[in-house]
């Protein structure tokens, strides 16, 4: 394996991703280990701007939209991860497994075509481990009450959030050897360290 991987945090909204990441990012800063992180939607200036644009509470796109933009988020980004591939740790919050659970198992759109755009925006590009982040309805939406504000994202039903994580975990389940389920309904220290002893096994 590369020691310097690309590593993904996945997770449907509230499920301890972005927080498990920022913990991983103050250990490599620590070790002086070169890193860039990312988040989808979002990363580079340009996928920023169609995040605002997609996660707009006042946006109201169709779910083929969605995945587009989505995409065309991730297409701004392809430049920036090949200029680091290899060449450093690259930590990513959401990337091609959360268009698959949210668009896909959560929104029906054609499996097919999802991994057909994935394939050609990434080519030789590959993920090296996956942490999937999974939380209970209960702890979910406690989660998202104490947020400050609302996206669009944080607003669907617990049916929707339910096929979309059981997407994920079927995901996972196919990809046993390059990924990691963290039970985020424990305690948030213990979860922390099983991440970072897997981190420091691969770098």
């Amino acid at each position: 394996m590369s020691k310097k991987p690309i590593i993904v945090f996945e997770g449907i909204e509230g499920s301890g991703k972005s927080s498990h990441l920022a913990s991983v990012a103050r250990y490599l800063k620590q070790k002086k280990i070169s890193f860039i992180k990312i988040r989808e939607p979002g990363g580079s200036h340009n996928s920023e701007k169609i995040r605002k644009l997609m996660l707009n509470n006042k946006s109201n796109f169709n779910k083929n939209t969605d995945l587009l933009l989505f995409l065309s988020s991730r297409s701004e980004n392809i430049s920036l991860i090949k200029k680091n591939y290899n060449k450093k740790v690259i930590l990513i919050d959401r990337f091609t497994d959360s268009t698959i659970a949210y668009q896909h198992y959560g929104m029906g759109v054609n499996l097919k075509l999802i991994n057909l755009l994935n394939k050609y925006l990434l080519k030789n590009i590959k993920i090296n481990f996956t942490f999937l982040n999974i939380v209970n309805n209960k702890n979910l939406f406690l989660r998202l009450k104490k947020r400050k504000s609302l996206n669009r994202y944080d607003k669907f039903n617990s049916a929707f959030y339910s096929k979309v994580q059981k997407g994920f975990v079927k995901l996972a389940n196919s990809k046993k050897n390059s990924y990691m389920i963290i039970d985020s309904n424990l305690e948030i220290e213990k979860n922390k360290k099983s991440i970072l002893d897997k981190i420091k096994k691969l770098i």
